[in-house]
Formats: C-alpha cells, structure tokens, sequence
C-alpha cells in the first residue's frame, strides 16, 4: 500500500508543477497590456526573409502578398529563399519585385537557407523579419514592428495566428496556438519575463540577427537555439499581440504527428543542452528569464498535461475507492484536473468558444494519442529535416 501511495503521490507532484506553471501564466496573461506604440521616429529598412522548400503551392500569393505593407516600398525588401522550388514557380518569381535566392543543400534547414540569404545580400538593412513559406502579414505588420523598434526593443515577436479553420485539426492547432500565445508571450511579457519566438513573424536588429545566425547550425529549432542565446546575454524579448500575421494550420493526423515529433525533438535537445548552464546563470547570475525558457523546454504539450491529469486522476480516484482509502488523496486529483483545465479555458480567445470548437474537441483523445506516438518517435527527429508541407495560401 505504501509504495502504492508513494507512487501516486510522485505523479501527483510532477503533475502538479506542470500545471502551476501554466496556471501562473494562464492568469498573468489576463493582466497583459499592449506596448503604447506612437507615431514612427524614423522608418527603418527592412528585409522580409521568406525561406521555403518545395512551397511551390503557396510561395507565389505569399511573396505578392507581403509586398502589400503600408510601408514606404522603398524601405524593405520581400526576399524569397527557394530551396528545391520548380521552374514554373521560379520563373513567377523573377517576374515579381522581389529579391529571389535560389539555394540548395545536401540537407535543408531553415538556418542554413537564412544564413546563405544574408551572405547574399549587401544591403545596409536594419530589421530582419522571418516568416514560413506560408505566412501572410496583416497590411499594417512592418509599421507595427518599426515602431516597436522606437522603444528600443531589438528582438520582437508578432502574434501568428490562423488562417485556416476548415476542419477540427485546424480547429485544435489553432487553439493550441493561442493558448501558447496567451501562456508563453502574453503571460510571460506581463510578468516581466520575455516573449517566447515562434520561428516566424518576428523581428530582429539585422546585425545582432545576422550575427547571431552566423553561429546557429540547428537542423530543428533554430527559433529555440536563438532564444537561449538571447537570454543568456538577458536580451528581452517583446511580444506584439495586435501585429498579426497568419498562419496555415494543419488539416490531417499525420501533418499533425510529424509537425509535434519534430517540436518535441527539439524541446527536449535543448532542455538537455542548456539546462546545466541556466541554473549556473539562475545561480551565479540572477537570470530568471534564461533559467525560465529552460523549464519551458521540458514542460508537457498542454494536450498531454490535459490528458494525463484527467485520466491518471481518473484511475487513482478508481483505485483509492476501491481500496478504501481517504477521499483526500482523490481529492488532490480533482483539484489539479480542475486548475488544470481552467488554465486552458481562460487562455483560449472568446472567437473559440463556439459550436464548431465544441466538435472538434471531440478529437482531442486521438491527438494525445498521436503526441505520445511523437513522443515515442522523438529519437534523432532532431537531427533530420522534417519538412511540413503547405497546401494553401488563403485566409
């Protein structure tokens, strides 16, 4: 019985720390207040780095589309890195007034297509702004971030969010978008924290990002090695929520599947990697912030933590009553179940709790299902290029 208990009570707790984590910044969230953003001091120049492998369905109408900022047109640069594009697709795009790269590697990443781009170019920019091959900016995006740059900022991230709600894996990527929107960037920003980067619809001092890239040789997770780097040098990180830029969301199980197997993998090497040193720094040198996006690293998919909470709690409230024990060990289970999933409820936008979002929560069984196959995958996922494929470029 007492090994029994000891157990439980071992889940309980590493259970219990996930979820206070998202819950303290689930509520923190709630209290984050946009940057007062005031009328441009100067208009800086601006490359819009754009890398894509085999895009060719959506390349085309997200290149047009990102000339069509109110920005001066002569203060940034639409720069489309192809790797592994067609004929047909690069012709279109010499047509356009873009700045084209055509690159190709024995192994693609994005790092090396960004940083082959920057070698290329000998323009005095001075942003860098990153989008996937499928991102499509809102028109007023580059004057949003330019005047982000005014307040000193020199690492920014915008608010990427879907373009796509076609069908329930849609659906349920794009909240758990938002919900990582709201824990990660808003509720981080408004505990004084850094914003987390996604890997696009951000922004950079193009000489801190070009340097800093010099040095990245991610296959997987350059967002994530660029991220460490920044807060170990405590460079904080802003989060824009009203500069948007659009998103494609996944629309079948094994885009889903591959898509988290590769997150995952990356998470998890970077948890192991720098770990070590953000507790030195915590220790030595007071840094929350690099300490904190090392505990991010190991925190479990939100669908996962859900998932486990629910049905470990379910199957220890079985098991206590059967065994006779007291109601206060079951319920603990409860309690954690319910800050659990009050955590993701007030961090999903108002715009989801509709009738279609009520559907495709029904599908939520199978995607845990499928991120602990990811899980179980995870082994060298990092160490391979794992490429999503775009299907679409509307919204």
């Amino acid at each position: 019985m007492s090994i029994y208990i000891t157990i439980q009570y071992i889940l309980l707790g590493l259970l219990s720390l996930a979820t206070l984590y998202i819950l303290f910044f689930a509520v923190a969230g709630l209290f984050y207040r946009e940057p007062k953003l005031g009328n441009p001091v100067k208009f800086r120049k601006m490359a819009i780095f754009i890398p894509g492998y085999k895009e060719d369905a959506v390349i085309t109408e997200v290149a047009i589309s990102a000339l069509q900022q109110q920005y001066p047109m002569g203060m940034y640069d639409v720069v489309v890195i192809a790797d592994s594009f067609k004929e047909e697709t690069l012709q279109i795009l010499r047509g356009l007034p873009v700045k084209l790269i055509e690159v190709q590697f024995e192994k693609s990443t994005k790092s090396k297509a960004l940083n082959r781009a920057m070698e290329a170019l000998r323009v005095p920019y001075d942003i860098a702004v990153v989008l996937d091959a499928d991102n499509i900016m809102a028109s007023d995006f580059l004057a949003k971030i330019n005047a982000a740059f005014d307040k000193g900022y020199i690492a920014v991230q915008g608010h990427r969010r879907a373009k796509n709600l076609n069908n329930s894996w849609a659906i349920l990527d794009a909240a758990s978008e938002e919900i990582n929107n709201h824990i990660f960037r808003k509720g981080h920003r408004a505990a004084g924290l850094s914003s987390a980067i996604i890997g696009s619809g951000m922004a950079f001092e193009y000489g801190f990002f070009k340097s800093m890239m010099s040095q990245v040789h991610a296959v997987g997770g350059f967002d994530k090695e660029i991220e460490l780097k920044m807060l170990k040098e405590r460079i904080k990180i802003a989060y824009l929520d009203d500069a948007m830029v659009y998103d494609e969301k996944i629309q079948e199980a094994d885009v889903f599947g591959n898509q988290r197997r590769r997150w995952l993998s990356a998470q998890f090497h970077y948890f192991r990697t720098g770990f070590p040193d953000a507790c030195k720094h915590l220790l030595l040198k007071g840094n929350l912030d690099y300490f904190d996006k090392a505990i991010q690293f190991i925190q479990p998919p939100r669908i996962l933590l859900l998932a486990g909470v629910v049905l470990l709690g379910t199957a220890f409230a079985v098991t206590n009553g059967i065994l006779g024990l007291s109601f206060f060990y079951s319920m603990n289970w409860i309690i954690l179940a319910l800050a659990c999933i009050f955590s993701l409820l007030i961090s999903v936008p108002r715009s989801f709790y509709n009738s279609k979002t009520l559907a495709a929560v029904a599908g939520l069984p199978r995607g845990a299902f499928m991120m602990l196959l990811s899980l179980l995958k995870i082994r060298g996922a990092n160490k391979t290029f794992i490429h999503t494929k775009h299907t679409t470029g509307s919204h």
